[in-house]
């Protein structure tokens, strides 16, 4: 990421996209996991922050940094790529990458409606639709995560109907 900050309207700290992912997954896992709250913490410490997967290792452990990975995109890739493979390659992730993806992509919706990027209205009705495409490949792992994203994709999509 560039600077700490979300792109929403209200420009809100970055890290609290870390965090409501962490809670998310610790909050429907009943915090069974701590490496799965952790990684979820890390979720976006290697594509965007520059962190070396090493260094998460060393720091907490060779599980953790594995499970990073897993959902880390390859930035050397187009943008477009980047989305088309996290569709195909969702499906085959861990179970724990899997809650991280659900929490990941519901924490981005609930961004898009409480503080809107300055994105085109199609832009972030194309997002809504290849969110719902991701969490598809990510079902069946835990219900109150499915839940949780099914709320915020039905509630930004009801905001982004009335706004057409």
């Amino acid at each position: 990421m560039n600077d700490s900050f979300g792109k929403g309207k209200a420009r809100e700290p970055y890290v609290n996209h870390l965090v409501e992912v962490a809670h998310l997954v610790t909050e429907a896992t009943g915090g069974a996991d701590i490496d799965l709250a952790i990684a979820a913490v890390l979720h976006d410490a290697i594509e965007d922050a520059g962190i070396k997967a090493a260094q998460i290792e060393a720091l907490f452990g060779p599980q953790v940094a594995g499970l990073v990975l897993e959902v880390t995109d390859d930035k050397s890739l187009p943008p477009s790529t980047r989305k088309q493979l996290q569709v195909e390659t969702t499906p085959h992730k861990s179970p724990w990458a899997k809650m991280i993806k659900l929490a990941d992509k519901t924490s981005n919706l609930r961004s898009i409606r409480l503080s809107p990027p300055p994105w085109p209205l199609e832009r972030k009705r194309a997002y809504l639709r290849w969110s719902q495409a991701v969490v598809a490949g990510a079902r069946g792992v835990n219900a109150a995560l499915e839940n949780a994203f099914d709320l915020a994709h039905s509630t930004l999509e009801a905001v982004l109907v009335d706004r057409a």
